[in-house]
């Protein structure tokens, strides 16, 4: 690195005594000339650190006086977990009547300014200046935000049971899972308690909830909807989406939040824009159509490994072959296919994400993105977690941390690297089938939502990940690949604790990337045919 600013010879300059303890705590040693050289340059890197002005000038703060916000409060009900804060924020002037009206939660790890952001853990207390970009776009669509939907744990979990807020209960059925991390989105738009919900999806987490309380839920393609002003996990896996009661009110919500913001380099800089930004109206022109042709010309893939998941449920089985068959009386043509890789994808996820995930998510850590940074966020946490904030996380926050610890201590930035190379090759396949077909359906989640834990039991962090052993194995590999996927409420089946209990299954209908649509457009075909709440 080129020195391009004056050698500090005047100010405060950092000592030869200052900078020993940090070159011996990193295995170096310096001669005394060489020690009394690099305090000078590091002086010079310290006092154009003093000389940087306050980035808040820059950041996207909302004008309040066109986005008030009123009634900011914890609610004494929260609707059995769901919410996480309530609020009530309106555009003053909506430039679109896109979603006139409409109720919308907010994921709690979406920033809403003036509103305390959990992230569902007590690890950092935080409350943001800034609004999300798909908050502001949302308000300017015409929706009305009432809240703060409760979310697992760091967002680090498939299973309700983590939140701060406390365990978010499945709509059908008290006591068991509404999924996560998006928990409290689910359950809220299942409810009828909102229209409309953000979630967010790294491994899932927009689908998991969608498939166990019986809504849609879309994880979009990797970039079509900006990331900015919002938590993640691991920037090559952040999404952001809709979750509905029904497939063209999630069409309605992305339409509204979708295309570029200039902030966020998980986006395209050029060509996100015009028709491609459309979804509501090709939506509408498939369910205008006859039933029989509805879907007429659309060549649907049933991918054979998304039904050999180690501990499937085969009555999730029955069920979603029994509504793929379906789409052959809309006029589809449906044909067996094979991505033998797409069973190496979950073990290629767990080993791509520790290293990064665990500085992203847990120390704020951004380096290497272009996007919008939370600096009084990551003030609120060093360069590693204190004990206190260890123990504020939950079951799978705290094993990615260690797990972060492990592979940074053992291996080194190789066993991230070489995870994510075989992810090129996962991601080779699934566009070369989809070069043949237009979609490819499995089921969502491999078993229906299973049963939380007894309040207040401490079962240790191995029973309770093992809950939930493998309910990512056709969810994950998306988030890595980044093609769009949407999850289909399909029928019912019995839980696996209670045979006499019946809760929701969902097929997932997975597409090219930027063909979030004919997803969409799939999805809604099927659910004006048949209702799937008498399977």
């Amino acid at each position: 690195m080129s020195v391009v600013l004056q050698v500090a010879t005047t100010g405060k300059k950092v000592s030869e005594d200052e900078l020993r303890p940090i070159i011996t705590k990193a295995g170096l040693e310096l001669s005394e000339p060489l020690l009394e050289n690099f305090s000078t340059l590091i002086s010079s890197l310290d006092k154009a650190i003093s000389a940087l002005p306050d980035d808040k000038s820059v950041l996207p703060r909302p004008n309040l006086a066109k986005y008030p916000r009123t009634d900011v409060h914890i609610p004494e009900d929260n609707d059995l977990g769901a919410w996480a804060t309530k609020v009530t924020v309106k555009c003053t002037s909506p430039t679109s009547d896109l979603l006139k009206g409409r109720t919308l939660a907010l994921k709690d790890n979406i920033a809403l300014a003036g509103v305390r952001c959990t992230n569902g853990t007590s690890m950092v207390d935080w409350t943001p200046e800034i609004d999300a970009t798909i908050v502001t776009r949302a308000l300017d669509a015409g929706a009305v935000i009432v809240g703060k939907a409760a979310c697992e744990n760091a967002c680090m979990e498939g299973m309700s049971g983590t939140s701060v807020t406390g365990q978010v209960h499945n709509p059908y059925a008290k006591g068991y899972s509404a999924g996560g991390s998006s928990s409290g989105s689910g359950r809220l738009v299942a409810t009828g308690s909102v229209d409309l919900a953000f979630g967010g999806d790294q491994g899932g987490s927009i689908r998991i909830p969608a498939s166990s309380c019986g809504i849609v839920g879309l994880k979009p393609t990797w970039g079509l909807v900006p990331y900015t002003g919002i938590l993640g996990l691991d920037a090559t896996i952040d999404h952001a989406g809709p979750l509905a009661k029904n497939v063209r009110d999630c069409a309605l919500l992305l339409e509204a939040v979708a295309g570029s913001d200039g902030w966020d380099d998980r986006q395209p800089s050029i060509g996100l824009e015009g028709d491609k930004l459309k979804f509501v109206a090709p939506v509408d022109t498939v369910l205008t159509k006859e039933t029989s042709k509805m879907l007429e010309g659309v060549k649907i893939g049933v991918l054979n490994e998304g039904f050999e998941v180690p501990g499937q449920d085969p009555n999730v089985v029955e069920s979603v072959r029994s509504a793929i068959d379906k789409f052959k009386s809309l006029g589809a043509e449906v044909v067996p296919m094979s991505v033998p890789v797409h069973k190496d994808g979950p073990l290629l996820w767990t080993c791509a994400l520790p290293l990064s995930g665990g500085r992203q998510s847990l120390l704020g850590d951004l380096d290497g993105r272009k996007q919008l940074y939370f600096t009084d966020r990551a003030d609120l946490v060093g360069p590693k977690l204190t004990q206190r904030q260890f123990d504020a996380l939950g079951p799978g926050a705290s094993n990615l941390y260690l797990g972060y610890l492990w592979i940074q201590e053992k291996y080194g930035a190789k066993v991230q690297g070489q995870a994510m190379n075989l992810l090129k090759a996962v991601n080779d396949a699934y566009e070369k089938a989809l070069k043949e077909f237009d979609v490819l359906v499995m089921p969502t989640l491999p078993y229906p939502a299973p049963k939380l834990p007894e309040p207040g039991s401490d079962e240790g962090p191995l029973n309770f990940l093992a809950r939930t052993t493998g309910l990512i194995a056709n969810t994950c590999p998306f988030n890595n690949s980044g093609h769009p996927a949407i999850s289909l409420p399909v029928g019912f089946v019995p839980a696996r604790e209670d045979p006499s209990l019946k809760l929701p299954t969902a097929m997932q209908i997975v597409g090219r990337k930027f063909a979030d649509v004919d997803c969409l457009k799939v999805a809604a075909a099927w659910e004006r045919a048949f209702d799937w709440k008498k399977f």
